[in-house]
């Protein structure tokens, strides 16, 4: 882990990579914890101050219970009740934000907003979703597969079935930061920048990860130890409903393709789920569905998060 210095801020999961397998160990352990009612006051007296500009089940939940859990104090912001949904400067938000917080978690719609309030904040960012990268699901993505493959991503492949959005692409560094193979089987047109596939390889490159697109969602799938997929219209795409569900006819996650994975595998999916588009309800409700332990661990990756960013030192 870092030592104390300069703030730290979780825009991409980039910025976290190089310390992404202690942050899933720390984020384990919190959860064992919890399981034994062992509850630790590491944020004790400190208050995250939440901003959303987009609805939210898990990640507000989750956040607030972390704060909770772990001594600390969660205010929810909505941008519709702020002075910046009436014109105040990201930077002035920022600013003033930085006075009361101990740190800042910002749901946007653009990335370029996230960015913005992190280099006038004094305090930690976290990106808890823009258009661009959702990092805090990624990390309570790896924790559920460490769970699942016992603290061990070498020899594994996952693949990705679906949109090449947000998730994906921190999906993208958070398998190359833990050595984690990756089949994606993405529409052309719908797949990520090559900057940013560039830049996930050269994160592999050093871990052994491997990172390819296949042509087919039953290519990707053939041998993998587990499938995720997410929805096909996410939050800002909805002008393009039609033209998307067109596009990604036949990516969907179902029976017949869970069954060309290797055995043991399971699925996970980000939520909301869209069922009958982009995943059946027998795979999501079935035997080989993870998504609950996932939506599970969004709580105990906060927790870490939490904890990396306003305990460093």
């Amino acid at each position: 882990m870092p030592t104390r210095g300069a703030k730290k801020d979780l825009v991409s999961l980039a910025d976290v990579a190089s310390d992404l397998v202690p942050l899933l160990a720390r984020a384990a352990r919190l959860k064992s914890e919890r399981k034994r009612v062992r509850l630790r006051n590491t944020l004790r007296g400190k208050n995250l101050a939440m901003i959303f500009e987009k609805p939210s089940t898990r990640t507000r939940a989750s956040f607030e219970v972390a704060m909770n859990d772990l001594g600390g104090h969660a205010l929810y912001l909505s941008s519709s009740d702020l002075q910046l949904g009436r014109g105040e400067t990201i930077a002035d938000t920022a600013r003033v934000l930085s006075r009361y917080a101990d740190a800042i978690c910002y749901r946007a719609f653009r990335h370029t907003a996230v960015a913005e309030l992190a280099r006038w904040a004094t305090v930690p960012v976290i990106n808890a979703l823009d258009d661009e990268e959702h990092p805090c699901q990624i990390v309570a993505d790896l924790l559920t597969m460490r769970e699942r493959w016992k603290g061990r991503f070498d020899g594994r492949r996952l693949a990705w079935i679906g949109d090449g959005n947000n998730v994906f692409r921190s999906l993208m560094i958070g398998a190359a930061a833990v050595g984690l193979d990756l089949s994606a089987a993405i529409p052309r047109g719908y797949r990520p920048t090559r900057e940013a596939v560039d830049a996930s390889r050269s994160i592999g490159s050093r871990t052994g990860a491997e990172l390819v697109f296949a042509d087919s969602p039953e290519e990707a799938a053939k041998d993998a130890d587990a499938l995720y997929t997410d929805v096909w219209v996410s939050m800002g795409d909805e002008a393009e409903k039609s033209q998307r569900e067109t596009a990604f006819r036949g990516y969907q996650v179902n029976a017949p393709l869970l069954a060309l994975a290797s055995p043991g595998a399971f699925v996970l999916h980000d939520l909301p789920a869209h069922r009958g588009q982009e995943i059946t309800d027998d795979v999501l409700d079935g035997p080989s569905s993870a998504a609950w332990d996932e939506a599970e661990n969004r709580l105990h990756a906060q927790k870490a998060i939490l904890e990396y960013l306003l305990t460093r030192g």
